[in-house]
Order: C-alpha cells, then structure tokens, then sequence
C-alpha cells in the first residue's frame, strides 16, 4: 500500500516542511524526490495558544498540537510552508472528535485550517472515531511558499497531528502506524540510521525527581552520563506542568546522607531543576526527546533511539548502564524486560490488601485544576459532550490553589497505552462538574464570579508497568518489617492505595473520576528500607529502576512511589552506576561482590571523585 501511494504522487519533490525559526529541517540528498509536504503540527514556527502533547507518542507515532483553552479559543498557530511549484494540491489534516469514543454528542475541539488566511471549506475536529487524515479538498496556490494556520474555534481542546499536501489525485497519507511511520520519515527526509549523540557511562530515560537524582548524582561521581526527558521541563509529577507536590521524608536511617539531592531540588521550580542539572558538566540534557526504540541483544541493551518531540529528528544513544525512570517503565518493556501491571492476588502474596485474585485495576492518574473570583461575573458552557452530573453526583469544590488528589481515573485502562483516553475522560468530568456548578447547580450563585484558571492537560500517574527485580517488594514484608541485607534507602509513607470512590462508583460504574486514599493517616505511616535489589532488572543485565516503575507488588507501590523516596531511588542507582563502571561490573553484580562499597558509598555524600 505505501509503495502504491508514493508512485502516485511521486512528482512531488519537496523537502521536509519543519517551519521552525531556529532550527533547520535536514537537507535531502541531492536528487531525490519527495512523497509529499508534511508538515508536522507541533512543528508551527509560532505555536500561538497551542500546547504540545506527546503522551500518546508510542500509539500514534509523533506529538501533536492541542488547544487547550478552557472554553477559550487560543491564539492561532501559524507557520509558512515552501511548496514543490504552484498549482493544484489536496491538503489533508490527520485529527479526530476526542469524545467520539463515548458517543458524547457536539465536537468540542472544532478548528480551522486557514491557507495564506483563508479558512478551507472544512471543519476540522467534528468527525471520526480515531485518529485519521481528513478533508482531501483541492486547494489551488499561486505560489510556492504559503502561510498555514490552526485557527480554534472553542478552547475545548481541538487536536491537530500534521498536515499534508499532495499532488493531483492521490489518496489520503497512509494512517496505519507502521505505514505512517514510513510515510513521516520519507517525508521529512530522516536518515535509515539516526545518527549517535554519543556513548555514555550510564543513559538515563526520564527526567521527573528519580530520573534527575540519578543522572546528577552519577555525574557527581564522574560517570558521562545522558539524562533524556520527553517534555519541555524536569520534574515529571513535581513538575509546572502536572503540580503534584514532593510527599516523603529523606535523610533517615540507616544512610540518612541519601535524600541530600532530593532537598537540593526543592518540593517545586522547574528553573531550580534545571539549573541543578545544567551545573553538572558530565550531563548531557535532551530535552523534548521520547525513547521508542531500544537495541538489546542477549539480555543487554546497546542503545536507545528517541525522536525529538518538536523537530522529529531521530537520535541514538549508546551506553554501557541504563536507567528506566520514565515512570512508565518504557525502557524495559522495549527491551523485553520483566513487567507487571494491575494487582496481584492474596494467593500469590498473601497481602490482606490485595484482592483475592489478580486483576488489572490500578490506582489512577489525576488532572489538577485551579480556580479564582475575579470579582464579576463569568460565564462558561453548560457542555454537553462532557459528563452530565447533577446535585447528587457533582462535586461541589471552589480550589483557589489547587484540586485535591481525590480528582482521578484510570483505574481499569492501561496507563501506558491508553493515556489520551484516561485524560480526555477526565477533562470530561472536570468540565462537566464545572459547567453543572456554573449553569445548573442550585448554589450556582456562589459560582458566578469564579472561573477556572488552571487545568492540566499532562496526565499525572501513580501506576502503570512495574519491571521486575531479583527482589519483588511486597506489602508483607513493609509490614513484617522484613530485613533485607541490601537495604538502601527508607520510605515513610503509608501503605496508601487508591481506589474508586463508593458514592462516584454507585453514580458511574466502571467511569469513576473520584478517587479515596488508604493509609494517609499518621497512625500508618511506615517506615522501612527498600532492597537494592529492587532497582534493577532481573533478565536485562544493565538495566537499573528508579521511581514508580521499580520491582514491587501494586501493594507495596502504595508506599514507595512517592516522589521523594523515588528521588532517593535515584540517589542510590548513580551510586551503584559508579560501582558498576570502577570494577567493570553490571547492577547484579553490585549485590553480588560490592555490596560492602555500595553501603560505604551510601555513608557519604555524592561528591565529584576526579
């Protein structure tokens, strides 16, 4: 099929369109010829009001632009695309309706394309059940280079993935994923091999608390390390982007120099991140860039390849270590790693928490938003494509700083794979409640003035894949107070599980966005040193863990994964890390034959050794 589409329009000589001011698109090798002019959305030399969402990166291929508004249209995206020659063209659009998957009625994320100013006969954003290309319409131009603009039409989060123009009658781009991926890389002309930024002592992948902890606190040790991050800022959960603030004590026993880093971070700042990571010579940030590709043979990992969210370009990354610290466990699961997700039966751990057998419910991933009365009146759409609530089912709550945690769904969807769905859906409850409360509530008077100032569109998650170690924590031995030999840092967290609301569950069966939590209370908390042998893999042999992906039960994640006590995680894998690179040894080995150094090394600060 892909092979039929590029014969016909094959005429088309065109180069990469990235529309970017500072950064060129490469140059095509003299003499070929272009499928198409693709010009990847998150790519607008001027993104306007436009965000860039990459969650769904690994479902659909690339990034793509959203209008996240809050009922406000956003300022137009704009960008100037350079033509083959003039004369006819088919522009098509790859979008979709986002609430076609609950037959929700409207289209909320209409929008416009506009040509050198003037909008195509279509409106975009009202049809389809999936991604797709649309549109298809002749457009005649009269010059070679042209102006593209996304012009939204609702502030409701309308989403636009690329923009292509072919020649005469050619069918729509291939939608496909693999066949997509051709398409895109014939395209913007990419090479068959990307090209090697380097090889490094230990890759990082995932720049939140545990991913910046390891990456500095190996480089501090003299390890060349590369610290790869899929968003614009550090900090992941603890991030501008998400708000969830840092929960979990540091520096206690039995190495209370671990967490030192940790408070070096601060509980918020996305500056004060980067400026801690910029300080460290032997880290190489790339930020914007998402690992989809990992090389492994015979149980090791070579490289992994990410593509830059932005400009689409494709980098490789060679190293001896790596560390997984997307959250999602990406990294392992590329390279065939060990993994679960969802619970584990009371017949497999005896956990009295765990549910009698396994399942694949999880705790949930939460939208913040945030609130204000500006003093007059404003007003906002009853909308009916979100979730229709009443006084019984709605949540009454103002949140002038910040919803609470409670705000959260997912809990039967795969938070790896499915993380449009699970954020569209609560974007839907977070509207729905809002526009109840303004339009339909019988206190809706206490609301006139409020309006909404803040709400996130980066889903924040508690749980998705977890690599499996030598040692699988479970909720047991925090309780039993199990002691593990390779002890290395301590959690004091309760064992805190969410799930489904009862009062949301008996208004949404199976649709929960309200949440409650378990062990929050002082009485629960519990104190106890997580194994080493947790952060690493059990069949990858140089791969370590930190953060919320480590090898533990669902059970035993309620009291690790927060991020504190993942920041420590880190802490304590760039200290392995170094181990590793002064005896030529793998993280297996670190147990095995150097366990006396690593606790030594966790007695002392992390400080440069060269």
């Amino acid at each position: 099929m892909i092979r039929q589409f590029l014969a016909m329009v094959w005429a088309l000589p065109s180069a990469a369109v990235f529309g970017l001011a500072a950064e060129k698109a490469p140059a095509p090798a003299q003499g070929t010829h272009k499928p198409a002019v693709l010009v990847e959305a998150e790519s607008f030399r001027d993104r306007g009001g436009w965000v860039i969402d990459q969650q769904s990166i690994d479902k659909m291929g690339s990034a793509y632009l959203l209008a996240h508004g809050l009922g406000k249209p956003v300022k137009d995206a704009a960008t100037t695309v350079r033509l083959p020659a003039p004369g006819t063209y088919r522009v098509w659009v790859r979008t979709w309706n986002w609430v076609s998957p609950w037959n929700a009625p409207g289209a909320p994320g209409r929008f416009q394309v506009l040509l050198n100013g003037e909008p195509l006969k279509e409106t975009f954003g009202k049809q389809g059940d999936a991604w797709g290309w649309q549109g298809g319409r002749k457009v005649r131009v009269a010059q070679r280079q042209v102006t593209l603009a996304l012009h939204d039409l609702t502030g409701f989060d309308g989403r636009c993935d690329a923009i292509a123009f072919t020649a005469g009658d050619a069918a729509a781009p291939p939608n496909e994923l693999k066949q997509l991926a051709a398409f895109r890389r014939q395209c913007l002309g990419l090479p068959d091999e990307p090209p090697l930024e380097g090889t490094f002592d230990l890759v990082v992948t995932g720049g939140g608390v545990a991913g910046i902890c390891t990456a500095v606190t190996a480089a501090r040790l003299g390890l060349r390390v590369a610290l790869i991050q899929d968003r614009p800022v550090l900090g992941g959960n603890s991030s501008s982007e998400i708000g969830v603030g840092a929960s979990g004590l540091t520096n206690v026993p039995p190495f209370p120099q671990i967490g030192h880093l940790v408070r070096e971070l601060g509980q918020t700042g996305d500056e004060r991140r980067l400026k801690v990571v910029r300080a460290e010579s032997k880290v190489r940030l790339f930020r914007n860039m998402h690992v989809y590709e990992v090389h492994a043979r015979n149980g090791r990992i070579a490289s992994v390849t990410a593509r830059h969210i932005v400009r689409a370009t494709e980098h490789r990354f060679a190293g001896r270590l790596f560390a997984d610290c997307t959250g999602d466990g990406t990294v392992g699961f590329l390279a065939g790693a060990h993994w679960r997700m969802g619970r584990e039966g009371r017949d497999q751990t005896g956990e009295p928490k765990a549910p009698q057998k396994a399942d694949n419910v999880k705790m949930g991933s939460t939208l913040h938003w945030r609130s204000e009365d500006v003093g007059r009146k404003s007003p906002f759409p009853d909308c009916p494509w979100a979730l229709r609530l009443d006084a019984n089912s709605c949540t009454r709550s103002m949140r002038t700083f910040q919803s609470p945690f409670y705000w959260e769904t997912g809990f039967r969807r795969d938070a790896a794979s499915e993380t449009e769905r699970i954020r569209d859906y609560m974007l839907r409850a977070i509207f729905g409640n809002w526009g109840f409360l303004k339009n339909r509530s019988g206190i809706r008077a206490r609301y006139a003035t409020r309006r909404l100032t803040w709400v996130g569109y980066v889903l924040g998650k508690r749980e998705s894949r977890r690599l499996l170690g030598d040692v699988i924590l479970t909720g047991v031995d925090i309780r039993r107070k199990k002691a593990y030999e390779d002890a290395c840092l301590t959690s004091t967290w309760g064992i805190d599980l969410h799930t489904p609301h009862a009062d949301n569950t008996r208004h949404f069966p199976g649709r929960e966005f309200i949440s409650r939590g378990s062990g929050l209370a002082k009485k629960n908390v519990e104190i106890y040193p997580i194994p080493y042998r947790c952060l690493y893999s059990r069949n990858i042999d140089n791969l370590f863990m930190a953060g919320r992906n480590i090898s533990v039960t669902h059970v035993a994640l309620g009291q690790v994964r927060v991020q504190n006590t993942t920041g420590m995680m880190g802490e304590v894998v760039g200290r392995a890390a170094w181990i590793c690179r002064e005896h030529n040894a793998l993280p297996r080995d670190v147990y095995k034959m150097h366990l006396a150094e690593l606790k030594e090394l966790l007695g002392r600060p992390a400080k440069h050794t060269e």
